[in-house]
C-alpha cells in the first residue's frame, strides 16, 4: 500500500462522469486507492472545469475530504518554474508540474493519472514517478 495518493483531473474527470472513456477503470481502481487523495488548486480547477454539470460530485469528494490540496504554491513556485523550463518541449502542464514537484515532497507517492506525460516526467533530478495508468 502506498502512503500519498496523487490525483490528476483526467482521473478524476473519469471517475465522476460515466460517458468518460476510462469510467470504468476509474472506478476500478479508487476501490483500491485510500483516502484521502491529494492534488493541487490546479488540477481541481482544471477537474472542476472539464466536469462542467458534474461539477457537484467532485465538490461532494472535497466536503467528504477524500480529495484534498496538498499543496502549497507560494511554497514552491521556483521548482515548479524550473520543472516546466525542463520540460518546455513536452510541454508540462502548471497542473502537472505541480504534481510532480508534490511527487519530490510527499512519502512513497503514486500519481493516478491518464496522461503518459508522467512516464517521461523524473522527480528529483532523475528518478521515474510511479504511476497507476489505464495503458
Amino acid at each position: 500500500m502506498v502512503a500519498n495518493v496523487i490525483v490528476d483531473a483526467g482521473f478524476l474527470v473519469a471517475l465522476l462522469a460515466r460517458t468518460e472513456t476510462c469510467h470504468v477503470w476509474a472506478v476500478a481502481q479508487s476501490r483500491h486507492l485510500p483516502p484521502p487523495w491529494k492534488t493541487c488548486e490546479a488540477v481541481l480547477s482544471e477537474a472542476f472545469y472539464l466536469l462542467g454539470a458534474h461539477g457537484s460530485k467532485l465538490t461532494a469528494l472535497l466536503r467528504r475530504r477524500a480529495v484534498v490540496c496538498a499543496f502549497h504554491l507560494s511554497e514552491e513556485i521556483d521548482e515548479v518554474l524550473k520543472l516546466m523550463a525542463k520540460y518546455s518541449d513536452a510541454p508540462m502542464s502548471f497542473a502537472d508540474a505541480c504534481l510532480v514537484r508534490m511527487t519530490e515532497m510527499l512519502a512513497d507517492p503514486i500519481v493516478v493519472t491518464l496522461d503518459a506525460h508522467f512516464r517521461v516526467y523524473r522527480r528529483q533530478g532523475n528518478k521515474t514517478i510511479r504511476c497507476l495508468t489505464p495503458n
